[in-house]
């Protein structure tokens, strides 16, 4: 293989981390200059603020009028953790999981709350479980789209509408890039710091009619954590979904956030964010049919994430290699697109299988990536020569 040309155009922004993400187009601190510092979110403009947050993203995100939609601590993990903690437990689980988040949940399940009728249905990286070995008869806990394999359910179709038990979705890197059912979904978590390019610890649930009645009629048998606390004395904390956080918020994320809303809402609200998402996964898919070297991770197409791309190396010289030579070919071409400022944080997932991640959410701009794909191609070969070269 020769060595292409270094690439003349690089991408003007090379944020292309899985979280947090990429700012919007034109973000510049100044956009936080109104943002409520050293001043109380339970006074009366803060908690405004806060309440202006799950209003702009209910509509944005279009979740019906009757689920209650709060901000909660901890990302995207802690909200989760919430639902977990406060509603497992009344009836038997199943739990779908095929990369490391979906991993953790089942670990949690089984190891923290001690859940003893639990069924986990797990699959490799790059595969999807057998969604329709759950029983809704029973609590369905599982992951919209993988952030760590780029794996993603393509639809709700296979959750029915007369279910007895919950479901319970990690959204996180699905939420403003791809459509969701909200009726197929009684509990949904996702944080700040994903596809609209927020700032990190805070979290979002939104929680169906189903899900409120299950938490006012259910206590767990084990301890609940102060920040997992959703209920007090049988009733929904209903201060949590007006913007009475459970602990103190940032201010200056919450106008960050604010600003990602409002801009989410003047490219056209939710179509316009999911057709960004689409477009950039196209520039990924119309390389790699190109690039010999490189393929998703994900194996069939319709499960491929439109925001988190996961890439395995298949050049036939590398998959030769020893497992630590190929790991290092893969850690060494993230690392030199961050030497040149052209890509920084695309290695893949500690968890995941050798690799690279590329965010291609809609807060990336096309051109951003049309810029990376040489770069890639260049780095892939600079690599592995000098990786044959010290062989």
């Amino acid at each position: 293989m020769t060595t292409p040309a270094r690439p003349d155009i690089r991408p003007a922004n090379p944020h292309f981390s899985s979280g947090p993400c990429a700012k919007r187009p034109g973000w510049s601190p100044e956009v936080l200059s109104g943002a409520l510092v050293g001043r109380s979110h339970r006074a009366s403009d803060g908690k405004a603020r806060l309440k202006a947050v799950i209003e702009k993203s209910r509509e944005i995100l279009r979740i019906p009028a009757d689920y209650r939609v709060g901000v909660m601590p901890g990302s995207n993990t802690g909200a989760f953790e919430a639902a977990m903690w406060s509603l497992l437990g009344a009836r038997g689980t199943d739990i779908l999981a095929w990369e490391s988040f979906g991993k953790t949940w089942a670990k949690d399940a089984v190891d923290q709350l001690k859940l003893e009728d639990v069924n986990v249905y797990e699959a490799d990286y790059g595969q999807l479980p057998d969604v329709t070995q759950v029983s809704f008869d029973r609590d369905v806990v599982f992951t919209w789209n993988g952030t760590t394999s780029g794996v993603r359910i393509p639809s709700a179709d296979w959750i029915t509408d007369n279910r007895e038990g919950l479901t319970i979705c990690d959204a996180t890197s699905a939420v403003f890039a791809q459509e969701l059912d909200w009726s197929k979904l009684d509990v949904t978590t996702w944080s700040w710091q994903k596809v609209l390019g927020g700032e990190a610890q805070h979290g979002m649930i939104a929680l169906s009619p189903r899900a409120v009645e299950r938490l006012e009629s259910y206590t767990p048998p084990w301890p609940v954590p102060k920040l997992f606390r959703l209920t007090k004395a049988g009733a929904l904390i209903d201060g949590i979904f007006e913007g009475a956080t459970i602990n103190t918020p940032s201010m200056l994320c919450v106008e960050d956030h604010l600003d990602g809303l409002a801009w989410a809402e003047r490219i056209g609200g939710l179509p316009a964010l999911i057709d960004r998402a689409n477009t950039n996964l196209g520039v990924i898919k119309d390389w790699v049919s190109r690039a010999e070297w490189v393929d998703f991770l994900a194996e069939a197409p319709s499960v491929r994430s439109n925001t988190s791309v996961c890439l395995k190396i298949v050049d036939p010289e590398v998959a030769d290699m020893e497992a630590a030579s190929r790991d290092a070919v893969a850690r060494d071409i993230a690392a030199l697109l961050a030497e040149e400022g052209v890509a920084y944080d695309i290695s893949s997932h500690r968890d995941a299988p050798a690799g690279l991640r590329i965010w291609t959410g809609a807060t990336v701009e096309k051109a951003d990536l049309e810029a990376l794909t040489p770069w890639l191609d260049w780095a892939f070969a600079t690599v592995k020569q000098r990786h044959k070269e010290a062989a």
